[in-house]
Protein backbone atom coordinates (compact mmCIF):
# COMPACT_ATOMS: atom_id res chain seq x y z
CA UNK A 1 0.00 0.00 0.00
CA UNK A 2 1.45 3.65 -0.96
CA UNK A 3 -0.61 4.90 2.68
CA UNK A 4 -1.83 4.08 5.63
CA UNK A 5 -5.34 3.89 6.43
CA UNK A 6 -4.67 6.43 9.53
CA UNK A 7 -3.48 9.05 7.24
CA UNK A 8 -6.99 9.38 5.66
CA UNK A 9 -8.47 11.33 8.09
CA UNK A 10 -10.17 14.31 7.16
CA UNK A 11 -13.03 14.82 4.75
CA UNK A 12 -14.08 18.71 3.33
CA UNK A 13 -17.74 19.41 2.37
CA UNK A 14 -18.03 22.56 0.35
CA UNK A 15 -21.55 23.73 1.04
CA UNK A 16 -21.48 27.33 0.46
CA UNK A 17 -23.96 27.33 -2.91
CA UNK A 18 -27.32 29.87 -2.66
CA UNK A 19 -29.60 26.43 -3.61
CA UNK A 20 -31.56 28.69 -6.22
CA UNK A 21 -33.44 25.45 -7.41
CA UNK A 22 -34.89 25.60 -4.10
CA UNK A 23 -35.72 29.20 -4.24
CA UNK A 24 -37.85 30.13 -2.11
CA UNK A 25 -37.15 27.83 0.32
CA UNK A 26 -33.78 28.33 0.77
CA UNK A 27 -33.85 32.27 0.88
CA UNK A 28 -33.52 31.80 4.23
CA UNK A 29 -32.45 28.19 5.05
CA UNK A 30 -29.22 26.58 3.60
CA UNK A 31 -30.42 24.10 0.88
CA UNK A 32 -28.19 21.96 2.46
CA UNK A 33 -30.55 22.38 6.08
CA UNK A 34 -33.58 20.82 3.96
CA UNK A 35 -35.08 17.53 5.59
CA UNK A 36 -35.32 14.07 3.63
CA UNK A 37 -37.67 12.67 5.75
CA UNK A 38 -36.71 13.88 9.06
CA UNK A 39 -32.78 14.92 9.14
CA UNK A 40 -31.08 17.24 7.01
CA UNK A 41 -29.39 16.07 4.02
CA UNK A 42 -26.08 16.95 4.67
CA UNK A 43 -26.25 15.25 8.00
CA UNK A 44 -26.20 12.20 5.78
CA UNK A 45 -23.27 13.22 4.01
CA UNK A 46 -21.11 13.54 7.44
CA UNK A 47 -22.53 10.26 8.66
CA UNK A 48 -20.71 8.61 5.12
CA UNK A 49 -17.51 10.55 5.81
CA UNK A 50 -17.79 9.00 9.27
CA UNK A 51 -18.61 5.60 8.53
CA UNK A 52 -15.64 5.21 5.63
CA UNK A 53 -13.27 6.50 8.44
CA UNK A 54 -12.91 10.43 8.26
CA UNK A 55 -13.81 11.84 11.39
CA UNK A 56 -12.49 15.06 11.00
CA UNK A 57 -14.88 17.50 9.05
CA UNK A 58 -14.09 20.57 7.33
CA UNK A 59 -17.17 22.88 5.92
CA UNK A 60 -16.73 25.18 3.56
CA UNK A 61 -19.51 27.48 4.21
CA UNK A 62 -20.37 31.06 2.72
CA UNK A 63 -23.19 33.90 3.73
CA UNK A 64 -26.41 32.62 5.48
CA UNK A 65 -24.99 29.11 6.46
CA UNK A 66 -24.78 29.65 10.39
CA UNK A 67 -27.61 27.14 10.69
CA UNK A 68 -25.08 24.10 9.37
CA UNK A 69 -22.94 24.88 12.19
CA UNK A 70 -25.68 25.09 15.07
CA UNK A 71 -27.13 21.87 13.59
CA UNK A 72 -23.54 20.30 14.59
CA UNK A 73 -23.19 22.26 17.63
CA UNK A 74 -24.73 21.79 21.26
CA UNK A 75 -28.39 23.19 21.94
CA UNK A 76 -28.46 22.90 25.98
CA UNK A 77 -32.04 24.10 26.02
CA UNK A 78 -33.27 21.64 23.83
CA UNK A 79 -31.31 19.04 25.70
CA UNK A 80 -32.64 20.17 29.09
CA UNK A 81 -36.15 20.49 27.73
CA UNK A 82 -35.92 16.88 26.21
CA UNK A 83 -34.73 15.28 29.81
CA UNK A 84 -36.89 17.43 31.80
CA UNK A 85 -39.81 15.44 29.73
CA UNK A 86 -37.51 11.85 29.94
CA UNK A 87 -38.09 12.40 26.22
CA UNK A 88 -34.99 9.98 26.01
CA UNK A 89 -35.14 9.12 22.10
CA UNK A 90 -35.73 12.83 20.99
CA UNK A 91 -32.59 13.84 23.17
CA UNK A 92 -30.47 10.87 21.65
CA UNK A 93 -31.85 12.42 18.29
CA UNK A 94 -30.49 15.41 19.20
CA UNK A 95 -27.44 14.88 20.08
CA UNK A 96 -25.99 12.63 17.74
CA UNK A 97 -25.61 15.15 15.21
CA UNK A 98 -23.11 17.23 17.60
CA UNK A 99 -21.48 13.57 18.32
CA UNK A 100 -20.94 12.35 15.13
CA UNK A 101 -17.44 14.03 14.54
CA UNK A 102 -14.98 17.02 14.77
CA UNK A 103 -16.69 19.58 13.11
CA UNK A 104 -14.61 22.44 11.38
CA UNK A 105 -15.88 25.48 9.21
CA UNK A 106 -14.19 27.96 7.05
CA UNK A 107 -15.93 30.71 4.64
CA UNK A 108 -15.29 30.38 0.99
CA UNK A 109 -16.16 34.74 0.72
CA UNK A 110 -16.23 34.75 -3.17
CA UNK A 111 -18.27 31.90 -4.61
CA UNK A 112 -15.28 31.31 -7.53
CA UNK A 113 -16.18 27.68 -7.79
CA UNK A 114 -15.88 24.10 -6.56
CA UNK A 115 -12.15 24.40 -6.80
CA UNK A 116 -11.87 27.47 -4.95
CA UNK A 117 -13.70 25.73 -2.86
CA UNK A 118 -11.24 23.08 -2.25
CA UNK A 119 -8.62 25.16 -2.43
CA UNK A 120 -10.12 26.95 0.66
CA UNK A 121 -9.12 23.88 2.68
CA UNK A 122 -5.90 23.69 2.49
CA UNK A 123 -4.71 25.53 5.29
CA UNK A 124 -6.74 22.63 7.42
CA UNK A 125 -5.33 19.46 5.36
CA UNK A 126 -1.93 20.12 4.77
CA UNK A 127 0.19 17.56 3.25
CA UNK A 128 -2.29 14.71 3.52
CA UNK A 129 -4.78 13.22 1.05
CA UNK A 130 -8.37 13.58 2.23
CA UNK A 131 -12.03 13.28 0.53
CA UNK A 132 -14.19 15.79 -0.74
CA UNK A 133 -18.11 15.38 -0.33
CA UNK A 134 -20.44 17.51 -2.29
CA UNK A 135 -23.54 17.91 -0.25
CA UNK A 136 -26.24 17.92 -3.37
CA UNK A 137 -25.24 14.14 -3.52
CA UNK A 138 -26.28 11.24 -1.29
CA UNK A 139 -24.79 7.83 -1.65
CA UNK A 140 -27.26 5.47 0.57
CA UNK A 141 -25.17 3.80 3.25
CA UNK A 142 -25.84 0.32 2.34
CA UNK A 143 -23.52 1.15 -0.84
CA UNK A 144 -20.20 2.25 0.76
CA UNK A 145 -18.56 4.10 -2.10
CA UNK A 146 -16.36 6.19 -0.10
CA UNK A 147 -14.78 3.39 1.81
CA UNK A 148 -13.91 1.87 -1.61
CA UNK A 149 -12.50 5.05 -2.75
CA UNK A 150 -10.27 5.58 0.20
CA UNK A 151 -8.86 1.39 -0.08
CA UNK A 152 -8.36 2.41 -3.98
CA UNK A 153 -6.04 5.50 -3.08
CA UNK A 154 -4.27 3.83 -0.68
CA UNK A 155 -3.49 0.97 -2.89
CA UNK A 156 -2.34 3.26 -6.09
CA UNK A 157 -1.63 6.32 -4.60
CA UNK A 158 -2.90 10.05 -6.54
CA UNK A 159 -5.99 10.93 -6.88
CA UNK A 160 -9.37 8.56 -6.58
CA UNK A 161 -12.71 10.46 -8.03
CA UNK A 162 -16.86 8.71 -8.74
CA UNK A 163 -17.66 7.72 -11.75
CA UNK A 164 -21.10 6.44 -12.38
CA UNK A 165 -22.37 5.48 -15.98
CA UNK A 166 -25.59 7.90 -17.48
CA UNK A 167 -27.61 8.12 -20.73
CA UNK A 168 -25.14 9.66 -23.19
CA UNK A 169 -28.28 12.30 -23.66
CA UNK A 170 -27.80 13.73 -19.95
CA UNK A 171 -23.61 13.45 -20.03
CA UNK A 172 -23.43 17.62 -20.65
CA UNK A 173 -24.76 17.95 -16.89
CA UNK A 174 -22.07 16.90 -15.34
CA UNK A 175 -17.79 16.73 -15.60
CA UNK A 176 -16.53 13.77 -17.87
CA UNK A 177 -13.60 11.25 -17.77
CA UNK A 178 -11.87 9.51 -20.16
CA UNK A 179 -11.26 6.39 -18.99
CA UNK A 180 -8.77 2.97 -19.56
CA UNK A 181 -10.02 -0.17 -17.55
CA UNK A 182 -7.83 -1.70 -15.24
CA UNK A 183 -7.26 -5.46 -13.43
CA UNK A 184 -10.49 -4.54 -11.14
CA UNK A 185 -13.95 -4.13 -12.34
CA UNK A 186 -15.18 -1.16 -10.94
CA UNK A 187 -11.73 0.44 -11.00
CA UNK A 188 -10.40 2.83 -14.07
CA UNK A 189 -7.66 4.55 -14.67
CA UNK A 190 -8.32 8.18 -15.92
CA UNK A 191 -7.00 9.59 -18.83
CA UNK A 192 -8.71 12.47 -19.65
CA UNK A 193 -11.51 14.87 -17.96
CA UNK A 194 -13.94 17.66 -19.48
CA UNK A 195 -16.32 19.49 -17.43
CA UNK A 196 -19.68 19.60 -18.96
CA UNK A 197 -18.88 18.79 -22.41
CA UNK A 198 -21.63 18.55 -25.53
CA UNK A 199 -22.67 14.90 -26.35
CA UNK A 200 -20.47 14.96 -29.55
CA UNK A 201 -17.36 15.98 -27.75
CA UNK A 202 -17.84 13.76 -24.30
CA UNK A 203 -15.26 11.17 -24.43
CA UNK A 204 -17.55 8.46 -22.53
CA UNK A 205 -20.46 8.09 -20.88
CA UNK A 206 -18.93 8.08 -16.88
CA UNK A 207 -19.83 11.13 -15.22
CA UNK A 208 -18.75 12.59 -12.27
CA UNK A 209 -20.29 12.29 -8.96
CA UNK A 210 -19.91 14.27 -6.01
CA UNK A 211 -17.32 12.10 -4.05
CA UNK A 212 -13.37 12.74 -4.35
CA UNK A 213 -10.45 11.20 -2.37
CA UNK A 214 -7.51 13.74 -3.64
CA UNK A 215 -3.82 13.80 -3.11
CA UNK A 216 -3.04 17.46 -1.60
CA UNK A 217 -0.89 18.44 -5.05
CA UNK A 218 -4.39 19.14 -5.86
CA UNK A 219 -3.45 22.52 -3.86
CA UNK A 220 -0.25 23.46 -6.18
CA UNK A 221 -2.59 23.00 -8.97
CA UNK A 222 -5.88 24.99 -8.65
CA UNK A 223 -3.73 27.52 -7.59
CA UNK A 224 -2.47 27.62 -10.99
CA UNK A 225 -5.59 27.17 -12.71
CA UNK A 226 -7.38 29.65 -14.33
CA UNK A 227 -11.08 30.38 -14.48
CA UNK A 228 -12.95 28.02 -16.69
CA UNK A 229 -16.52 27.01 -17.65
CA UNK A 230 -19.13 29.76 -16.06
CA UNK A 231 -16.05 31.69 -15.24
CA UNK A 232 -15.59 29.71 -12.03
CA UNK A 233 -12.09 27.53 -11.06
CA UNK A 234 -13.27 23.53 -11.63
CA UNK A 235 -11.65 21.48 -9.50
CA UNK A 236 -12.32 19.23 -12.78
CA UNK A 237 -8.91 21.12 -14.95
CA UNK A 238 -7.44 20.70 -11.89
CA UNK A 239 -7.77 16.73 -11.82
CA UNK A 240 -7.05 16.88 -15.84
CA UNK A 241 -3.86 18.05 -14.82
CA UNK A 242 -3.28 15.82 -12.73
CA UNK A 243 -4.54 12.46 -14.93
CA UNK A 244 -2.64 14.18 -18.00
CA UNK A 245 0.99 14.73 -15.93
CA UNK A 246 0.92 11.83 -13.47
CA UNK A 247 4.26 12.95 -11.94
CA UNK A 248 2.28 16.06 -10.33
CA UNK A 249 0.88 14.01 -7.99
CA UNK A 250 -0.09 10.35 -8.74
CA UNK A 251 -2.37 9.23 -11.41
CA UNK A 252 -6.04 9.63 -11.35
CA UNK A 253 -8.30 6.58 -11.01
CA UNK A 254 -11.86 6.33 -10.89
CA UNK A 255 -14.30 3.98 -9.19
CA UNK A 256 -17.44 3.10 -11.41
CA UNK A 257 -20.40 3.24 -8.85
CA UNK A 258 -23.21 1.07 -9.26
CA UNK A 259 -25.52 1.61 -6.11
CA UNK A 260 -28.06 4.20 -4.71
CA UNK A 261 -27.09 7.67 -5.34
CA UNK A 262 -29.89 10.62 -4.96
CA UNK A 263 -29.46 14.20 -6.13
CA UNK A 264 -30.93 16.59 -3.31
CA UNK A 265 -29.67 19.18 -5.45
CA UNK A 266 -32.91 18.27 -7.64
CA UNK A 267 -36.08 18.82 -6.61
CA UNK A 268 -37.39 15.73 -8.48
CA UNK A 269 -34.99 13.55 -7.63
CA UNK A 270 -35.15 15.53 -3.87
CA UNK A 271 -38.75 14.50 -3.94
CA UNK A 272 -37.62 10.69 -4.87
CA UNK A 273 -35.03 10.27 -2.48
CA UNK A 274 -37.42 10.95 0.53
CA UNK A 275 -40.13 8.75 -0.80
CA UNK A 276 -37.42 6.16 -1.05
CA UNK A 277 -36.23 6.64 1.95
CA UNK A 278 -39.51 6.94 3.64
CA UNK A 279 -40.68 3.47 2.52
CA UNK A 280 -37.65 1.69 3.84
CA UNK A 281 -37.77 3.15 7.60
CA UNK A 282 -38.96 0.13 10.01
CA UNK A 283 -40.76 3.17 11.84
CA UNK A 284 -42.35 4.42 8.54
CA UNK A 285 -42.18 2.61 6.25
CA UNK A 286 -45.32 0.10 6.19
CA UNK A 287 -47.91 2.71 7.04
CA UNK A 288 -46.76 5.22 4.18
CA UNK A 289 -46.18 2.34 1.85
CA UNK A 290 -49.81 1.67 2.44
CA UNK A 291 -50.82 4.96 1.83
CA UNK A 292 -48.57 5.46 -1.40
CA UNK A 293 -50.47 2.32 -2.84
CA UNK A 294 -53.40 3.75 -2.32
CA UNK A 295 -52.57 7.11 -3.58
CA UNK A 296 -51.06 5.72 -6.72
CA UNK A 297 -54.03 3.34 -7.31
CA UNK A 298 -57.37 6.06 -6.35
CA UNK A 299 -55.55 9.06 -8.04
CA UNK A 300 -53.43 8.14 -10.74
Amino acid sequence: MTQSRTRISKAVIPAAGLGTRFLPATKATPKEMLPVVDKPAIQYVVEEAVTAGLSDVLMVTGRNKRPLEDHFDRNYELEEALTRKGDETRLARVQESSDLATMHYVRQGDPKGLGHAVLCAAPHVGDQPFAVLLGDDLIDARDPLLARMVDVQERHGGSVIALMEVDPAQIHLYGCAAVKPTVDDDVVQVTGLVEKPDRADAPSNYAVIGRYVLDPAVFGVLRRTEPGRGGEIQLTDALQALASSPDLGGPVHGVVFKGRRYDTGDRSDYLRAIVRLACEREDLGPEFREWLRSYVTEEM
